[in-house]
């Protein structure tokens, strides 16, 4: 057993899963009619309802007690002190001194750094407002109008989240465009309808050395130096966000149009800093500070509500009870927004890439099950696609369900019938419907006993299946703050719980070295003889194909 599987509350709640795993939803909710105002919390207009959910208040208590007994209060406390607690990479975590609205200082492995923070966001917020207002000036003296991001992870999903998120506060001629595949299809579509003349590229790289990132920048040069009189216009299509400011200068991004990483912000957690210019671009000063606002009332809740009150805390806890005690292997992330439909992007990258992992923090192998595979889609058009496989299919999948009680731009037509969707896929994942139920509907339609008896199996729900449901007002930039932080929060609770460091990502790293071998392979047009034999016969067949003429 491993310290966590061997806690008493680990150990209590394997066998109140014994106990309770054949009750059914339909049960619990006829045996207590205050389930919801026991089971939902709130934070300003976000309301978390978990009332559909395969718990009990007992269920809820040895998962808190869970928590207790693996110092999710303590690790959380050393997260906000700037500890060191990504150890393999002796960083602290410090994201949510990036939205820290309070006067208090804060520190990073006992430096001071909030002063530091205050002057990159100032600098972010005048270079955003130079564009905005069509101060900031192409090479042939034109304002622009076209802005590209260049990066990739955190340095691409999180702003591209955001600012689709938030399209509604955006100015709307001037274009945002993110850029980050490698495959130069992406570029190549980007750049065929954009004017040299009055495009900037933001580069977004921490290291200044990704691959991805680099590749597609010198093409975005390149396409640039075909316009321009000469490179010393560069730099005014040209500004970056990187912690190598030499490789960027040299690059032909002028030093006052740099922008600072530091190694205490995970790429996944980035946003909130220069990493979102883009956003500020887009948004303006004001929403952008309204972002950080909403995050940062999560913080605050986050860091002073009790366990049991405490809304990324009990999001955690369910998780874990159906990973860890129902074998679920997945969790479905719904949007009922249509302008959210990069959320459940964004949010595998922050949850596998943080959780995804088999080796605990002391550096064993664990005997239980860690991440969950993380998809998902807008609402509606699920419930075309893969919402079958919910209600129907032999896999529990557990859910979360987003939706706002009003819109930007509310048509209420469409509104009320979006709403009632919602509710109407949240009651039937729970409920279902019985034999009974189908065969009295299907008798009151007149349907022949024999042609009854043939489509009877295929019309019965099992229900009992898992939601949560958030409702909130509308998806202003204030409450988008929020529900990100709450998914940022429940995701380091459950690394606590499961003893993971959430925050490095060396999964990432043996792929990027091989490709920069192979690519050195490819590059000489030898054919290739030192990997297994799959690989030597895919890349051998991909040479003698070959695809590319040699620029050389």
């Amino acid at each position: 057993m491993t310290k966590l599987t061997n806690l008493p509350a680990w150990q209590q709640l394997q066998q109140h899963y014994e106990d309770t795993k054949d009750i059914h939803m339909r049960e619990m909710f006829a045996q207590d009619s205050q389930r919801f105002e026991k089971f939902s919390l709130k934070l300003n207009d976000i309301l978390f309802d978990y009332s559909k959910n395969r718990v009990t208040q007992e269920t809820m208590d040895l998962l808190l007690q869970l928590a207790e007994q693996s110092d999710v209060a303590g690790l959380r406390e050393r997260m906000f002190s700037g500890e060191t607690i990504n150890h393999t990479e002796h960083r602290a975590v410090m994201h949510a001194a990036l939205r820290n609205k309070s006067e208090e200082p804060a520190y990073a492995n006992g430096v001071r750094i909030d002063e530091e923070i205050k002057t990159e966001l100032d600098r972010v917020k005048f270079l955003a407002e130079k564009i905005r207002s069509r101060h900031w000036l192409g090479h042939s003296n034109q304002p622009i109008t076209d802005v590209v991001n260049i990066g990739i992870g955190g340095s691409n999903l999180g702003p591209l989240m955001v600012t689709e998120a938030l399209h509604p506060y955006s100015i709307h001629d001037l274009e945002i465009h993110y850029v980050s595949n490698l495959d130069e299809n992406h570029i190549n579509n980007t750049l065929e309808s954009l004017n040299p003349d009055t495009t900037l590229f933001i580069i977004a790289s921490k290291s200044f050395t990704t691959q991805d990132t680099l590749v597609n920048a010198v093409t975005a040069k390149e396409w640039l130096m075909q316009k321009l009189h000469s490179e010393s216009d560069l730099h005014k299509h040209l500004v970056a966000v990187t912690s190598n400011v030499k490789m960027a200068v040299e690059f032909g991004v002028k030093e006052e149009n740099i922008f600072k990483m530091w190694d205490w912000v995970g790429g996944r957690y980035s946003l909130w800093s220069a990493i979102g210019l883009s956003i500020v671009i887009a948004i303006g000063a004001e929403n952008f500070d309204a972002l950080l606002e909403g995050a940062h009332e999560v913080d605050d809740h986050f860091r002073t509500a009790p366990l049991e009150q405490n809304i990324p805390v009990i999001m955690a806890l369910i998780g874990i009870w159906y990973n860890n005690f129902y074998n679920a292997e997945s969790i479905a992330v719904l949007p009922y927004d249509q302008n959210m439909h990069r959320f459940p992007a964004y949010l595998q990258q922050a949850d596998m890439e943080s959780n995804g992992k088999g080796c605990d923090r002391e550096g064993a192998s664990v005997d239980y099950s860690t991440g969950p595979i993380l998809f998902g889609e807008i609402g509606i058009a699920s419930q075309h696609a893969f919402y079958q496989l919910l209600h129907q299919g032999t896999k529990l999948v557990p859910a979360d369900m987003l939706a706002p009680i009003s819109n930007y731009h509310c048509i209420a037509t469409h509104h009320r019938a979006l709403m009632s969707n919602i509710f109407a896929q949240t009651e039937a994942l729970m409920m279902g419907k019985t034999e009974d139920e189908v065969r009295a509907e299907l008798t009151q339609q007149g349907m022949p006993e024999k042609e009854l008896e043939d489509l009877l199996p295929y019309k019965i729900f099992p229900g009992n299946r898992p939601t949560n449901t958030f409702l909130f007002y509308t998806l202003d930039p204030k409450t988008l703050g929020s529900l990100i932080a709450m998914y940022e929060h429940k995701i380091f609770v459950q690394g606590a719980v499961w003893n993971l460091n959430s925050f490095d990502q060396w999964g990432v790293e043996l792929g990027k070295v091989l490709a920069r071998n192979i690519l050195d392979e490819i590059n000489t047009a030898t054919p290739v003889t030192n990997h297994d034999c799959s690989t030597n016969g895919l890349i051998n067949y991909y040479l003698s194909l070959k695809p590319i003429k040699d620029p050389n």
